[in-house]
């Protein structure tokens, strides 16, 4: 039986970067107020609920959100993030309870360094068994006070903006 290659100092304990720090800015306990456009631009859906971020070792967030998904009813909800320095690129996922689809995020900090622009595929919302390109922003606007917005990438090649949740510390 062959031995498994472990890739060199996969086991050592590994020291955070400047963006880990930056994800340990999330970590707390926050309420949010979620704002959806719809089908038609003029029909909007909004929604609130809880969210509490913890830090796993310095190096990744989990956030579990509890509240309404409009269109959705009550819905909980997971997101984890993390920083690989070797690829220097943010990484994580995302799950919801009213989904089984598991969403793999790619990112990187905007120039300004206040904004996490996440990438994914997922399900298509025209209702076609297709993934689409998406992107969620997560901006901060203040140690108290962020912002996530989620686009999706339409057929013209433009990002569509669909949600805005506003997310204040508690």
């Amino acid at each position: 039986m062959e031995t498994p290659t472990v890739e060199p100092n996969s086991a050592m304990p590994e020291n955070p970067q400047k963006e880990h720090q930056w994800l340990q800015k999330l970590v707390g306990e926050w309420t949010y107020e979620t704002e959806v456009r719809m089908e038609s631009e003029h029909s909007i859906e909004k929604a609130t609920g809880t969210e509490h971020v913890r830090s796993l070792g310095g190096l990744w967030i989990v956030a579990e959100g509890q509240g309404e998904m409009p269109g959705c009813g009550a819905a909980t909800t997971i997101m984890t993030i993390g920083y690989n320095p070797k690829n220097q690129r943010f990484m994580g996922t995302w799950v919801g309870s009213m989904m089984t689809y598991l969403w793999l995020y790619d990112g990187e900090l905007d120039a300004s360094g206040n904004s996490l622009i996440l990438y994914s595929d997922g399900p298509s919302m025209s209702g076609e068994d297709t993934l689409a390109k998406y992107k969620d922003v997560i901006e901060l606007k203040s140690n108290n006070h962020r912002v996530m917005t989620s686009h999706v990438l339409n057929n013209d090649g433009q990002w569509h903006q669909f949600m805005t949740v506003n997310y204040h510390r508690r």
